[in-house]
């Protein structure tokens, strides 16, 4: 129908026509009211005739309108003139192309039909209709605008069509402007763009408009678009965007400003994306920045785009119409990364924004961004890739400029140079462009491509220069040739009227192949630093890092200044001058406009500004980077709309590149603004980025700067600054930067865009140990979802050709990078490993890749996993793995390859001959590929395994080389074939593969889910083919019914290598079949396994069972454990016991087997020979397992085992089994542990245990747990005599030992129950009448203070003969008491210990030999006074009591003292510990003591306790004189205040009382302060005490003044005969005098006295004068040379010496001193009366031990001799003990850090044995083995009065033999095992020998490896070992939490360092 109608443009019927379609759509979507009122202007007539109804209930339907449109079409033209203008004024959402048509048409000649329409509209009810009229219409909301909104309507859209036109000339001439300089067209479908997926974390409502409304453009496609392949042409991406935010990113220089001015010249022609009805509205954000105020929308349209021309009435109807219609308009955001204000990260409330209010320009940004202004309207904008961040939630689609590839970057170059110019230089230029890497990525962006360009030009002709001299290149008519005006403009063009780095972009000026490949040059060649690609040597140089390049730009632009003669500015001619200048020339003739220039940009830098205002550039400046192009000019509006001039640099790397020259030249720049800008930048942007409008290449430039070949570079530019020692300064600023390097290199938590950015900065610096430390620190190189060019495989080579011959790891996962990439990865020829994860990459990259891979030549690993690769790539990368021969891992797992692709590269096995393991897994394959990998084994010898699980893994294993030459090497492959459906026929495919390859040793076929069919057939395959498997084959989860099980038992029978079979039916499935591993084996060392456990065997399918197996008998574990076999399950299995003739274990546990079925058991153990063990548990509903001891001929000789626990066993079942084991005649145990014994079964235990004459021992642990119950059992004692020690408790071990005759001692504990009269009196009565007790232990029965009375009372009755443990039975001090009273009541107790602290004690300890002494020791006993006065009766009633111990226990101390000393016998001893007897409290009681007591022989006080001894009757001696005299006179012989910080002025306050004893024979006031007032106090009392012969004043601080003031004294005391002065200072005076004190002593002890050379040479010399000394201590007193011969002489003048000790008196032993010490040892032949001698410290070594073995023969009385840190050999050991074997006496030998090993250790077992009186050996610290441990564990077995060894670190960890030799030491006190590194093994040997040891009181076990084995072990036995104070266990292998429980449960277990 529409062809029919005259298409003349004036006749407004046929525009009616040509737009019909277009107005039945917009009429479609208006309001009934509006369809109504225009249905009206039909008339009446024509209405009834078309049957047109407006008031019906489809007014307004498709039908109505469309009839309407017809009518209309046919009408008269002027009723479709009024008819198309009310349609303009009255609906809504017209677009402007159409809506401007129909006006135009329309006109505006008359008014009637409008003003009609409005009469209509508000008088609908009175129209006439053909029919009924409808009701009037009243709805206000739905009614049409006002007649007045309407006729306003027109002079909006007036001023609207104004201002669009307006902007069209506007934007056609801003980009005319602009293509001045573009070297060719610009064209949308040559510009390549990369989709991005848009993040769209906040959903906003589609604001598209429709369908007509975008004039029905194709839609935009879905999908992600974030991968390389996803490509589109920019005309493409824009389609669809109308209505949508659209964000086009790319580099800066990539030409983003250029398309958005494009844009807006396509618009303006009615052409591109946008349609010409919108307005189109093109803002910079450069712009933006210098809006300050807020801004309302309409000042931010007028004042920062283009103001209109009507004034206010056209900014009022423009932002109206533009307010109604906001779909109407295309905002494009231009530059959004120069932005000052940011976007807000922040959730934005999406409501409109008040208009009204000015608002910042960011609010208006961000509101139009989120339509919070102008829904639906369109919006574009440009960024950087960092800034996209900041659009997150707002952004519908997003694209990627991308960068050029070679075609286009040499179509730009042609361009360039021009059509007609010289070809060859355009030629040479293009291909040194290729070659270059730095050059050629540079080139991808238009920007710098046109850079790149000029520095070519100008370096080509400056090298044609150097052979031609001048080279002219003439300009033709027509030719592309540009003059250098036009040049420079080339230069800033980029940024006119747009971005600075954007211009000369050209939209992607050149044709790009479709499949985007780049295409590089083949005219190169290779050098040999970095493959790197090279002209032939032709061509001029290229500058090899980007830094240098930037140099190298930087001269070339700086050539252009014509004022330089660098450049001719006429247009017709370019020439140069014959002597081409370099780069550092033309540095040198710029260095202060270049100093100031690079100021300029630093300031920019530091300032955030690529922008300066003219009055910010100094003039000359100005005028010279203008002049040479390094600036160019823009124009910018201030707020107040005034143009002002403005410049920036051409690119923004141009000025970080100039920035970095100001740091590396200028002083200017600190070190510590150099520091804050360097550091690498990440390419994964994330929103808490601090980002700024540069590139964040500056550091790079700056790394570039830092290497040798710029350094003359910067020093010639640094001389502006004309300061000296320039060179050393740019030397120092190049460190600084690769110290920084350095730092960057070190760190090992860089991320991987890090790691490539510092191996760009790397390859700037050109420093080779920077690279090795890069590679040192990280062995593998990890990139992860990085873009990735050639350029940056460049950087990666360099770094990695650095590294050692180990080489470097290569990981790439999910890095887009082109084909190119891996040519350039070709380069690195130190790759050992490279990895590949990505779907980007497939058969096309895999391809590529195999062609390069025999680069590699050190590669050794392969992965290219998770990625896309098809059967076609995986035989593209077999061809060029068959170029690898030293590859060891491939993985090429997560593909596509399928069982073809597996075919592919199992055909390079063979080929590989270091392959060690290929993955395979995750490639769609089915069980075929495994297949042809078995089928591959026959021809690939060296597959050592092939695994297949399902269709997921699938991994080959390899027998490296060094495996295979093994003389151990085993060649038999194994195979698992997990999780795979099997059928019959596939399993027979199966077995024929397994028969032709070789032999395997294991086969998995787990998950299989088989029939017996299945099953069958493979077992058919074994039986036939008997060698194919020599180990094992697993089928888990593929057997799963007894017919299977039954199937596979015969294999036990048939097949005579099948060793083991383990089957187990129930979840989780398992099935094993281990063979015999290929060895023939005697038939009676075959040993067969059959495991049937948890498979539901009933005792018929046992039945089956052993028809299965036949007549088997080589069966050696059975195991039919958890199944339902019940009784009589288990009587068959007695039943078949006797054919089992090599049977050894059978487990039948979980079998629901009855006290019946225990009965059957113990009845079988008596019967049957080699039955040895049977354990029951439950019942028998647990465990149930029977051991073997097969071949025992005499069944007496076999020890048996019956263990019954965990089990209720009713009375009459115990008695049936106790009955079937009496008749046997083996050695028993019995165990009943965790079992319920009532009093009736304890009962029954009691009648038949006489019986069971061959019982050893009953083990009823954790079954006694009534105290009733444990008495009845004690009654055993005298029911059998039998009995060795009886031992109850209810949470421990319970058992009863026995032997085969009568025992002579019983030990008797019960512990830890709660003995009560009845029990306690009925247990004393047992006990009365059985046999004689070696010991009691009743500890823990909470006896209490009555019952402990009780017991005490029945002591006498009761034959123990070592000791009774009464301790934590909840004693008070009355109990304490009782206890203590037993001392005097009973002659044969010879002690008792007692405590009532946190850990009470009560031990009562009889008489072992003749002595009668008797000691009391009571700790923590909180004795109050009446308790004191009975201890004191005890005390005075207690005959022959030695010693009474005292430990913070007596509360009021002074009156207790005066009851005990009142009390007290003669002789006896007290030991008072309390901690406050300290300084005057000690003086006090000493003072006390002597008060209260008038026959104390000793009064002591060392540290805070007190020693008092009572002078024995027969010692007690009237004084002389009258009575008075006598009765202040006492009998006290001995006084000391010793180490109780008594200070020196405070001994006055005893004075008076030392006055009062003159038979004092010794006082000891050592360690504590004399001082002035100390020695005073000596002289003033020494005259009064002329019977002292003894005084003592050691002292911790070395002074003089003591001894000095004492010396006088002691020249008027003639009896001092002992004298020690340790610690003091001794004056020349002080020596002086005692010189003459000497000749009289007995003792003398100058231990760590200092003394001056001269006075020590004194003292020496008066020593020859003691001819009656016999002990002489001078130990830590070093001795000169001289000293020690002086020595040496007064030693020989005396021969009565029994005590010699000279520790450490020789500091150091060199050969000119060592004949001093020969010397001074030769001295003491003469001293045949030596008891004692001590050398430690001497450094004897051999020479000095062949002395001193010569002497000892002499030394007959010898008894302790100690010769630590002497250098000892372990020859010299040997003979030191054969010398000391002379010594009968000798009872302590000390060797300690010495050399001694085995020799001395073995000659030890031979000489101490016959030592009678040894005692003592320490020999820590030396080297003795395990041979060594082992002949010192014979030497101690032989030495009964051995009291103490110290065996810490000597070398050997096994001290078991030591540790079990200790049993023979009863009398051993101290045992050092520590630092030895002891396992368990010696825990448990203590522990076993604690027992026997009852006098021990500390093990040390410290720094050793035990666990908690061997201490819970050593726990168990100090419950044996009351004695016993403490074990050291620091520093064990035992963890915290143990040692926490183990110190709770004995104090005695200590763990602390301490």
């Amino acid at each position: 129908m529409d062809e029919e109608v005259d298409l003349d443009p004036e006749n407004v019927n046929s525009v009616l026509a040509q737009e019909y379609l277009e107005l039945f759509h917009i009429l479609s979507s208006q309001s009934p009211s509006v369809i109504m009122a225009l249905c009206h202007m039909i008339p009446a007539e024509a209405r009834c005739q078309n049957q047109l109804d407006p008031t019906s209930s489809c007014a307004a339907g498709p039908e109505l309108i469309k009839t309407m449109l017809d009518y209309f079409r046919s009408a008269s033209a002027g009723e479709c003139q009024n008819f198309l203008q009310s349609v303009c004024f009255s609906c809504e959402n017209i677009p402007m192309r159409l809506e401007s048509r129909l006006m135009s048409v329309a006109g505006y000649e008359t008014t009637d039909g409008i003003q009609s329409l409005a009469t209509e509209n508000v008088s609908l009810g009175n129209t006439d209709s053909c029919e009924n009229s409808g009701p009037a219409v009243t709805d206000h909301d739905s009614s049409p605008t006002s007649s007045e909104q309407q006729l306003s309507k027109r002079p909006r859209i007036d001023h609207w069509e104004q201002y669009i036109a307006a902007a069209g000339s506007f934007l056609l001439r801003k980009w005319e402007r602009l293509k001045d300089g573009l070297v060719r067209e610009v064209q949308l479908e040559n510009v390549w763009v990369s989709l991005r997926t848009a993040n769209r974390s906040r959903d906003r409502p589609d604001q598209t408009p429709a369908s007509a409304d975008r004039g029905g453009r194709t839609p935009e496609p879905d999908g992600d678009y974030g991968f390389l392949e996803s490509r589109v042409t920019l005309e493409t991406f824009l389609q669809g965007c109308v209505g949508k935010v659209t964000v086009l990113v790319g580099q800066t220089g990539s030409g983003k400003t250029l398309l958005s001015s494009y844009l807006g010249q396509q618009w303006a022609n009615g052409l591109g994306p946008i349609p010409s009805s919108f307005m189109f509205v093109l803002l910079e954000f450069r712009q933006l920045n210098l809006l300050s105020r807020p801004l309302s929308l309409s000042e931010l349209l007028f004042q920062s785009y283009l103001p209109p021309t009507g004034g206010e009435d056209a900014k009022k109807a423009i932002m109206d119409y533009l307010l109604t219609n906001p779909e109407q308009s295309c905002w494009v955001l231009d530059g959004y990364d120069e932005f000052y204000s940011k976007l807000s990260r922040q959730e934005v409330q999406r409501v409109p924004l008040d208009l009204e209010n000015p608002l910042p320009v960011v609010d208006l940004i961000s509101g139009l961004l989120n339509h919070q202004l102008l829904p639906g309207s369109t919006v574009l904008v440009t960024c950087r890739v960092r800034d996209l961040i900041d659009f997150d939630g707002i952004s519908d689609k997003v694209g990627q400029l991308l960068g050029w590839d070679h075609h286009e970057i040499k179509e730009y170059v042609n361009n360039f140079f021009g059509a007609k110019a010289d070809a060859a230089l355009r030629e040479q230029a293009a291909q040194l462009l290729i070659s270059n890497r730095h050059l050629l990525d540079m080139s991808s962006i238009p920007a710098l491509c046109n850079i790149c360009c000029i520095c070519l030009e100008h370096l080509l002709l400056q090298w044609r220069n150097k052979d031609t001299g001048r080279a002219q290149i003439p300009e033709e008519k027509g030719s592309k040739a540009k003059t250098n005006t036009q040049e420079a403009e080339e230069g800033v063009q980029m940024s006119r009227e747009g971005r600075v780095e954007e211009g000369n972009r050209g939209g992607n000026l050149a044709q790009t192949k479709q499949d985007g490949k780049r295409k590089g040059s083949k005219d190169v060649i290779m050098d040999g630093t970095n493959g790197r690609a090279q002209l032939p040597p032709t061509s001029p140089q290229i500058p090899t890092t980007l830094t240098q390049v930037y140099l190298t730009v930087l001269g070339s632009f700086l050539h252009r200044d014509p004022n330089q003669g660098g450049r001719d500015s006429r247009p017709k001619a370019k020439s140069f001058p014959q002597s081409a200048v370099t780069t550092l020339t033309i540095l040198s003739q710029y260095q202060s406009q270049l100093c100031e220039l690079s100021q300029l940009a630093w300031r920019g830098l530091e300032e955030s500004k690529i922008v300066f205002l003219k009055r910010e550039i100094p003039q000359d400046v100005l005028e010279f980077s203008v002049r040479t192009g390094l600036l160019s000019q823009v124009e910018l509006r201030h707020q107040d709309g005034m143009l002002v001039d403005a410049y920036c640099f051409i690119h923004l790397t141009v000025q970080e590149f100039l920035a970095a020259l100001r740091i590396m030249t200028s002083n200017d720049v600190t070190d510590a603004q150099l520091k804050k800008r360097f550091s690498l930048k990440t390419r994964w942007t994330t929103k808490s980025d601090q980002k700024t409008v540069f590139t964040d290449s500056l550091y790079l430039y700056v790394c570039g700067l830092a290497s040798s070949q710029c350094a003359p570079a910067l020093v010639q530019l640094a001389k502006v600054a004309g300061r000296p020692g320039l060179q050393s300064w740019v030397q120092k600023r190049q460190d600084l930067v690769l110290k920084l390097l350095k730092t960057m290199c070190n760190s090992n938590t860089l991320t991987g865009p890090k790691i490539l950015q510092l191996c760009h900065c790397v390859q700037e610096s050109q420093n080779q140990q920077l690279a090795k430390q890069v590679v040192s620190v990280r062995p593998t190189l990890e990139l992860r979802n990085i873009w990735l060019s050639p350029n940056d495989i460049d950087a990666l080579a360099f770094v990695v050709n650095s590294a050692d011959s180990d080489g470097i790891g290569l990981d790439f996962g999910a890095c887009s990078m082109e084909l190119e990439c891996l040519e350039v990865l070709a380069r690195c020829r130190r790759i050992h490993c490279l990895s590949f994860h990505s779907r980007k990459y497939g058969d096309k990259f895999a391809e590529k890749l195999s062609s390069v891979l025999h680069e590699f030549t050190t590669l050794r690993k392969l992965e290219f996993s998770v990625a896309s690769l098809t059967a076609a790539g995986a035989a593209s990368l077999a061809s060029g793995l068959q170029k690898c021969p030293e590859i060891t891992e491939i993985n090429l797992s997560d593909n596509s390859m399928k069982d073809e692709g597996i075919s592919h590269i199992a055909g390079i096995f063979t080929k590989l001959p270091n392959l060690s393991t290929i993955m395979l897994g995750r490639n769609s394959t089915t069980l075929n590929a495994a297949d042809c990998l078995i089928e591959t084994m026959s021809s690939c010898l060296n597959i050592q395994h092939i695994h297949a699980e399902g269709n997921k893994e699938l991994t080959v294993k390899f027998f490296q080389k060094s495996d295979m030459n093994s003389h151990k090497f085993k060649s038999e492959p194994t195979i698992s074939l997990l999780n795979q459906k099997w059928s019959k026929s596939e399993m027979q495919k199966l077995a024929k593969s397994l028969a032709r390859c070789r032999a395997l040793s294991v086969l998995d076929l787990s998950g299989g889910q088989w029939d017996e069919e299945i099953l069958k057939t493979l077992t058919q395959f074994l039986l036939k083919k008997t060698d194919k498997i020599t180990e094992k084959i697993i089928m888990n989860d593929s057997c799963s019914s007894v017919e299977c099980l039954v199937v596979l038992t015969a294999l036990l029978s048939d097949h005579p290598a099948v060793m083991e079979l383990h089957i187990r039916l129930q979840d989780p499935v398992q099935a094993s079949v281990v063979f015999s591993r290929g060895s023939e084996k005697p038939a009676n060392e075959i040993s067969k396994t059959l495991c049937l456990s948890y498979c539901s065997l009933n005792p018929a399918d046992l039945e089956r069972v052993w028809r299965s197996l036949g007549t088997s008998s080589d069966l050696t574990v059975l195991d039919l454990s958890s199944n339902c076999l019940g009784n009589k399950g288990l009587k068959k299995l007695l039943d078949v016991l006797p054919h089992l003739g090599k049977i050894k274990e059978i487990n039948a546990s979980n079998n629901d087997i009855s006290m019946e079925g225990v009965v059957m058991l113990a009845s079988a153990l008596r019967s049957h020979s080699s039955l040895t063990q049977i354990h029951v548990s439950g019942g028998g509903k647990e465990e149930v397992s029977l051991k073997f001891c097969p071949g025992e001929s005499d069944d007496k000789q076999q020890p048996k085992l019956f263990r019954v626990n965990n089990s209720d066993v009713p009375p009459p079942d115990l008695t049936k089994i106790c009955r079937k084991l009496v008749q046997s005649h083996f050695c028993l145990e019995l165990e009943l542990s965790r079992c319920s014994l009532t009093d009736k079964a304890i009962e029954t235990l009691l009648k038949v245990l006489p019986k069971m004459t061959s019982l050893k021992r009953l083990n009823v642990s954790h079954s006694i747990t009534s105290a009733t119950s444990a008495v009845t059992l004690v009654s055993c004692l005298t029911d059998s005599q039998r009995v060795t020690s009886v031992e109850l408790s209810p949470e421990s071990e319970s058992f009863i030992n026995f032997d085969a005759v009568k025992a002579e001692q019983v030990s008797c504990r019960l512990i830890n129950f709660c003995l009560k009269s009845d029990n306690l009196k009925k247990l004393l009565e047992i006990l009365q009448r059985g046999p004689q007790l070696s010991d009691l232990d009743l500890s823990s029965n909470q006896l209490e203070d009555e019952g402990i009375r009780f017991f005490v009372n029945s002591l006498q009755r009761l034959k123990i003969s070592t000791y009774v443990n009464l301790s934590n039975n909840r004693l008070t001090q009355q109990g304490l008491l009782d206890v203590a009273s037993t001392l005097s009541t009973y002659a044969n107790v010879s002690a008792v210990e007692l405590s009532l602290g946190e850990e009470e004690r009560c031990l009562i300890w009889f008489r072992q030999n003749d002595s009668c002494e008797k000691t009391l020791s009571i700790k923590e006993g909180s004795l109050r006074e009446d308790h004191v006065i009975r201890l004191a009766e005890i005390v005075s009633s207690c005959p022959h009591l030695a010693k009474v111990e005292l430990k913070h226990s007596l509360l009021q101390l002074t009156e207790d003292l005066a009851h005990l000393l009142s009390c007290s016998q003669s002789g006896c001893v007290f030991s008072i510990e309390e901690s406050w007897i300290r300084a005057e409290e000690a003086l006090r009681l000493v003072r006390r003591c002597l008060e209260l007591s008038s026959n104390l022989q000793t009064v002591r006080i060392h540290q805070n306790t007190l020693h008092l001894s009572l002078m024995e009757s027969t010692e007690l001696t009237s004084v002389s004189g009258d009575s008075g005299a006598a009765a202040q006179s006492r009998v006290t012989q001995k006084i000391g205040l010793v180490d109780c910080g008594v200070d020196g002025q405070q001994f006055a306050s005893i004075g008076s009382i030392i006055h009062s004893c003159p038979l004092l024979t010794e006082l000891d006031l050592s360690h504590n302060s004399l001082g002035t007032e100390g020695a005073e106090f000596l002289c003033s009392v020494l005259p009064c005490l002329p019977n002292l012969t003894s005084l003592s004043i050691a002292s911790k601080e070395s002074t003089t003044t003591v001894v000095e003031r004492l010396s006088e004294a002691f020249l008027q005391s003639n009896s001092i005969q002992h004298l020690n002065l340790s610690g003091h200072g001794i004056s020349d005076t002080a020596a002086q005098n005692m010189s003459r004190l000497l000749p009289h002593l007995r003792s003398l002890n100058l231990s760590h006295c200092v003394c001056y050379m001269s006075g020590a040479l004194q003292l020496i010399e008066a020593l020859g004068l003691c001819v009656i000394l016999e002990d002489l201590c001078l130990d830590c007193v070093p001795l000169k040379e001289e000293s020690r011969a002086g020595l040496a002489q007064a030693l020989r003048k005396i021969n009565s010496i029994r005590r010699l000790r000279l520790n450490e008196i020789v500091t150091a032993v060199d050969q000119s001193e060592s004949k001093s010490v020969l010397d001074l040892l030769a001295a003491m032949e003469g001293h045949t009366h030596l008891e004692e001698i001590e050398l430690e410290g001497w450094r004897l070594a051999d020479r000095g031990i062949e002395e001193l073995n010569r002497l000892i023969p002499n030394w007959k009385e010898l008894r302790k001799i100690r010769l630590s840190k002497n250098l000892i050999s372990d020859q010299s050991g040997e003979k030191l003990l054969d010398a000391l074997k002379g010594c009968r006496h000798l009872e302590e030998l000390c060797l300690s850090s010495n050399a001694l090993g085995d020799l001395t250790a073995a000659r030890m077992s031979l000489v101490l044995p016959s030592l009678a009186h040894f005692t003592v050996l320490d020999i820590s610290l030396n080297r003795i083995g395990r041979e060594g441990s082992v002949s010192l564990s014979k030497a101690i077995m032989c030495m009964k009065n051995f009291k103490k060894i110290n065996l810490t670190s000597v070398g050997t960890s096994e001290l078991g033999a030591v540790a079990a030799s200790l049993v023979h030491c009863p009398l051993m006190q101290e045992v050092g095992l520590g630092w030895n590194n002891c396992r368990d093994e010696v825990a448990l040997e203590v522990a076993r020998v604690l027992p026997a040891c009852r006098m021990l009181t500390r093990i040390d076990l410290e720094c050793n490896s035990l666990s908690i084995c061997g201490a819970e072990a050593l726990l168990k036995a100090l419950r044996f070992c009351p004695a016993l104070q403490l074990i050291r266990l620091w520093k064990n292998k035992i963890s915290e939490g143990d040692v926490y429980k183990l110190g709770l449960r004995d104090r005695r277990m200590n763990f602390s360092s301490t």
